[in-house]
């Protein structure tokens, strides 16, 4: 029996990667929405802190057994992606209490377009009609099924905006970071985690603070609220080193539009754990819809030409025409 190719053992593992993504994430949502609907716990930024403090301990048992190999990261990138990506999670939490939950929406559609946009000026990439078509498919679905009054003030825009572009410049830098560095997902988290626990864990307690006019020192922790504590971060790590495989195996604009089927899910057993009183035709209808852009955008973007970097190399000489240097204008290769 002929080996398997290099392609038929990358889909599998890249349909792993992405189920673990999407049970991880959307497991780590409902204990949340529990913990902070039913036990009153509303420090989303500290809890996040101790969601990395968790992730840290992980990456320290992972060198322990060997899985993760001594790498180089130069400081200033460093601190570079944890402003990034702290800025998202405040500027995330801020937006949802500045916003209305359709505008909260409507910005979190927009990464998709900022992923774009980020990939076309930085990595040279041109995307075919059909995936831009279906990448307008998935926005319209999920818009259909998610926002609902739409209401924008000026600080709250504010707000919007730089999470917005924090978020995406984060899971762009994802991705730039590890091919640049040639990182994988356990060394290049292995440089990040400690960093943002201690800086969340930090500045966290008076973000929170300054949202919710609450002390999370002062809390009254039970039983209950420490068990959800402890699984909402034994998932989170799983959360964490799952975005980073998938950014890495894909693209952020990938993880993006296909990240909305988890906000599918979300909904899904929203509907079902925690009442079905929003489930009608109009958000059925939007889920069928971002669904199908979704498997649509899979197979368009897979094609030659649906999405491919092109570069613009300078004149050469005859005696390099049938080398290895393609011509101007050519595409160097389908990402």
């Amino acid at each position: 029996m002929a080996p398997a190719s290099k392609s038929d053992r990358k889909a599998p593992l890249d349909a792993a990667a992405w189920m673990f993504n999407i049970l991880t994430s959307v497991g780590v949502i409902m204990v949340n929405k529990a913990l902070m609907a039913t036990h009153q716990f509303s420090f989303a930024t500290t809890l996040t802190g101790l969601h990395f403090v968790a992730t840290t301990l992980m990456t320290i048992v992972f060198k322990w057994l060997g899985y993760i190999q001594p790498s180089h990261l130069p400081l200033s990138e460093l601190i570079k992606y944890v402003l990034f990506a702290n800025l998202s999670i405040v500027g995330m939490n801020v937006s949802l209490m500045w916003n209305s939950v359709g505008f909260y929406q409507i910005a979190k559609l927009s990464m998709i377009p900022v992923s774009c946009l980020l990939e076309v000026v930085f990595d040279k990439i041109r995307y075919s009609r059909a995936t831009k078509l279906s990448i307008v498919v998935v926005l319209v679905g999920v818009a259909i099924c998610t926002v609902t009054d739409v209401s924008v003030n000026s600080r709250g825009l504010i707000a919007a905006t730089i999470a917005v572009w924090s978020t995406s410049l984060q899971q762009y830098y994802v991705h730039s970071l590890q091919k640049k560095y040639s990182l994988g997902s356990f060394n290049l988290i292995g440089h990040t985690a400690p960093a943002q626990a201690m800086s969340l864990l930090m500045l966290g307690p008076f973000v929170d603070y300054w949202l919710t006019s609450k002390r999370v020192d002062a809390f009254d922790y039970n039983v209950a609220v420490v068990f959800f504590i402890f699984l909402s971060c034994i998932i989170a790590v799983g959360t964490n080193l799952s975005q980073f495989i998938c950014i890495g195996r894909f693209t952020a604009v990938s993880f993006q539009v296909l990240g909305h089927m988890k906000t599918i899910l979300v909904l899904v057993l929203g509907f079902f754990l925690f009442g079905r009183e929003g489930l009608n035709l109009q958000v059925i209808f939007g889920m069928i819809l971002a669904v199908m852009g979704m498997f649509w955008y899979g197979n368009a973007s897979s094609k030659p030409g649906g999405k491919e970097r092109w570069s613009y190399s300078l004149p050469i000489d005859k005696s390099q025409k049938h080398g290895l240097l393609s011509e101007s204008g050519e595409y160097d290769g389908k990402v």
